[in-house]
């Protein structure tokens, strides 16, 4: 029987909640300190990770198979893959959580940088090559910027990571980087929220997917059942309202336009869908979200 791996919120933690920031940053030691400097294998759905390892060293485990850290190094780790980490206690450095909502190129996405972050990686950098020396800079600038609340901080944080992951992506290009394979399962959820991420507005039914992937529905369901806990339906669905979530805090369309825009053709069937899933209606959690944002 396999093991179960957890889904956690936030990197070590299984809150229940719904995540109330895009970006969040703090250093590896005071997280891994607290565990005895171990990271048991478990897993984001919704969030991309960056660990900048500056000092100490430990391995990398990806499903079962482990990677040795040497400093300075990037790790990259998109959502949906078993992943844990063993550190020293000299351990220093930061690891950086973004929803993966807010990435400019989501892992997946058919570009240069998209298909890139679908895949974890390991990127040694050297201090003395320019661009790594830059990003290693723009990586503690953004650690210092996320702990200082100064204006326009937002706009600097989401420009920092563009840079970093722009810049360590083209170090790996040029050879650097070790790619962490993972099982066959965890490729295919890869594969699979790449393909819900095209298609989510058109409400393709999990059968869709199953043919996309080469696989018959119940083994679908069986991997993802497997890997999340939740069946191809739920991580659909889940698509929609984290799409009409960001849609509804961040555009001045009306409940009945984001409806459309995400292929509801029926307002009230959108709101049905949505209380569902939140426990509100539209409406009433837009209100909600925006006074919340508003006291932050």
């Amino acid at each position: 029987m396999s093991r179960h791996i957890p889904t956690y919120e936030l990197y070590g933690e299984n809150t229940g909640r719904s995540p109330e920031f895009w970006l969040h940053c703090e250093t590896i030691r005071s997280r891994s300190s607290l565990h005895h400097w171990e990271i048991r294998l478990h897993r984001h759905e919704s969030f991309f990770q960056i660990l900048y390892i500056e000092a100490g060293s430990g391995d990398a485990i990806f499903g079962k198979r482990s990677h040795a850290i040497r400093p300075p190094a990037v790790i990259t780790v998109p959502p949906g893959l078993d992943h844990g980490f063993r550190f020293s206690r000299d351990i220093d450095g930061l690891v950086i959580t973004i929803l993966r909502s807010h990435l400019s190129h989501p892992p997946g996405e058919r570009s240069h940088l998209g298909e890139w972050l679908a895949m974890p990686r390991l990127t040694p950098l050297d201090p003395d090559n320019a661009e790594a020396a830059y990003v290693m800079q723009t990586l503690r600038r953004l650690g210092d910027e996320f702990e200082n609340r100064r204006g326009g901080r937002n706009e600097v944080l989401a420009a920092y990571v563009g840079l970093a992951l722009r810049l360590t992506a083209r170090i790996s290009h040029e050879g650097h980087a070790q790619e962490l394979p993972s099982n066959e399962n965890e490729r295919r959820m890869v594969m699979l929220d790449e393909l819900i991420q095209q298609h989510f507005r058109s409400h393709r039914p999990a059968s869709f997917y199953a043919k996309e992937l080469g696989v018959s529905s119940t083994h679908l369901t069986r991997i993802v059942r497997s890997m999340t806990g939740n069946t191809p339906h739920e991580l659909i669905a889940g698509k929609l309202i984290e799409e009409a979530k960001r849609q509804l805090v961040f555009t001045i369309g009306s409940v009945q336009e984001i409806g459309f825009r995400l292929g509801f053709a029926d307002p009230a069937y959108f709101s049905r869908f949505f209380l569902k899933y939140t426990g509100e209606t539209p409406r009433i959690w837009r209100t909600n979200e925006k006074a919340r944002l508003e006291r932050a």
